[in-house]
């Protein structure tokens, strides 16, 4: 992987993450990816590295991680095992929103164990009918008397099937909010909520479900925030989670290469290794083109949200083109490949399925094509 930037502390960092990695990362992948599962003793070890709650202040519990760190951090993650990184991110986007919002009741009893590895999370934003216009939210959360009344469904929560409570965005009505948007915490022992494990293509191990709440009720000190204030709150937030992707894209994308780059130099056919043929080259330089790319303009991107500045084009720029980099050098790489790239044993496969799910997540490309069009040109395409 390149060094594109990075500082002797970065570094350091990056090499105790991988020892770690390879050490406790590397041999279960394939075990976990055919069963399905996910193994969460991982957190607290990833905590002392500051995967939770790192960028966080040191006076909040964090490590004061700043952005290009923490993309560096991203990419390793995304390098070893995508669905390990969308487990930290998902986790990091609770700690992030209970760091900022929560009361210190909130954070004691939910955010602590959080950071530390004991507890899990999902975000229940995604809705059947509402995936990009999260204005269009239909979950409804009524106050009657000192509860909360939860009713609404919510699709592709990654995380789903194994939290220990979830941030459920819905619209909340009570004498002061008349359907705005607001964040609930529903914790899994205390509330009745259905769950209904999703299996997809990508992503496997990442315990995507469909959440059901039927008259869920919670307590009134379970609203996160200000009440009304969560579309703000939200949208604030994507900026980092769009960089926390392409990061993590650009990681799966230096795999891959580094995968193919091996395999040309070894692999001979008609006498001689297969890189010495001039189609296999344009793969290998095409396909590290494209990791170089996206590696610079994630970093970019990082170094202006560290800075401060208005990074909406950048981050999804940055986005845009990493996820759509990443799955055309994962595809590259089967070619290389050939036939062994369609086995599950080998973890190109694995690679070029869980680059298609970057696209989609945090805005599809369409919607980040138009974000950055709209900052571009000035004009808004999404009506």
């Amino acid at each position: 992987m390149s060094n594109i930037d990075l500082t002797p502390e970065q570094e350091a960092l990056r090499d105790s993450i991988r020892r770690f990695m390879q050490a406790e990362v590397v041999p279960i992948v394939a075990q976990h990816e055919k069963a399905r599962t996910f193994p969460f003793d991982l957190m607290p070890k990833l905590a002392e590295l500051g995967y939770l709650g790192g960028n966080l202040p040191e006076e909040e519990g964090g490590h004061g991680i700043d952005m290009p760190t923490w993309a560096m951090m991203m990419e390793e993650l995304g390098y070893h095992w995508l669905s390990l990184r969308t487990i930290v991110n998902i986790t990091n986007g609770s700690i992030k929103r209970l760091a900022a919002h929560g009361t210190p009741a909130q954070k004691e009893k939910y955010l602590k164990p959080l950071m530390a590895g004991r507890f899990k999370a999902c975000t229940g934003l995604t809705e059947p009918n509402t995936g990009s216009n999260i204005a269009g939210i239909q979950t409804r959360a009524e106050l009657v008397g000192d509860e909360w009344v939860i009713n609404g469904r919510k699709l592709w929560i990654t995380n789903g099937c194994d939290a220990d409570f979830v941030m459920v965005v819905a619209r909340s009505f009570s004498p002061t909010c008349e359907g705005k948007l607001s964040t609930f915490i529903v914790e899994r022992a205390l509330a009745n909520y259905d769950v209904r494990k999703l299996d997809t293509m990508v992503l496997r191990c990442t315990g995507t479900a469909e959440l059901g709440f039927t008259d869920v009720r919670i307590p009134k000190e379970n609203l996160v925030g200000v009440e009304g204030a969560a579309l703000s709150g939200t949208l604030k937030g994507l900026d980092a989670a769009r960089l926390n992707i392409a990061m993590g894209a650009v990681g799966a994308a230096q795999a891959a290469l580094d995968l193919s780059t091996d395999y040309a130099r070894q692999r001979e056919q008609f006498g001689r290794p297969i890189g010495s043929f001039q189609l296999v080259q344009k793969h290998i330089v095409d396909m590290t083109v494209r990791v170089e790319a996206a590696r610079a303009l994630g970093m970019r991107a990082a170094h202006a949200l560290q800075a401060g500045k208005d990074v909406r084009q950048a981050c999804s720029i940055a986005k845009l083109y990493a996820t759509e980099a990443a799955h055309e050098v994962a595809n590259m790489a089967l070619q290389v490949h050939g036939g062994l790239g369609y086995s599950e044993e080998y973890p190109i496969e694995r690679i070029f399925r869980d680059t298609r799910g970057g696209m989609i997540p945090e805005g599809t490309t369409e919607i980040q094509t138009l974000i950055a069009g709209r900052e571009i040109l000035g004009m808004n395409a999404i009506s």
